[in-house]
């Protein structure tokens, strides 16, 4: 190993799972009012004060996130992933980001701990680095701003 490594890269990818691309229109009572393509306005505008570049994704299909994470497991600086409904059910995502050299953050809108029993399992927390739920959207910010310090 050599004593001075490549830094990794300060690109970070966000990955939204299914019926993320609803959001605002889906359960605002739950989710709020804000869209995805709000949230990814946020994120980019708060990665570039952290100089941080930011790729989103969102995908209903779960092979186009499990391919997304293949793209930049070695890559990647971190991985902000919101799995949705995959986070109960997908053993494939879960494989496909323990191959990842880099932080990953899992972040959910809601509190899922205080909703349906089913929601309070999390086969992506099994590897990820930090966990944010309840936040509602802002939840995003706060991991680009986790991930920033991991990075110093």
């Amino acid at each position: 190993m050599p004593d001075n490594p490549t830094p990794r890269s300060r690109e970070v990818t966000i990955l939204n799972g299914p019926n993320l691309n609803l959001l605002g229109k889906r359960q605002p009572h739950i989710y709020g009012h804000e869209t995805l393509a709000d949230v990814e306005a946020a994120c980019r505008k708060l990665g570039a004060e952290l100089g941080l570049a930011i790729r989103f994704h969102q995908s209903n299909r779960e092979y186009e996130i499990i391919d997304w994470i293949h793209e930049v497991r070695e890559t990647a600086g971190a991985i902000i992933i919101n799995p949705a409904a995959f986070t109960h059910t997908s053993v494939a995502i879960l494989d496909a980001l323990a191959t990842c050299e880099c932080p990953i953050l899992e972040v959910h809108i809601s509190n899922v701990h205080r909703r349906e029993a089913f929601r309070h399992h999390s086969y992506v927390s099994a590897v990820a680095t930090t966990v944010m739920a309840g936040a509602g959207t802002h939840g995003y910010q706060l991991a680009l701003r986790h991930v920033a310090h991991l990075m110093g």
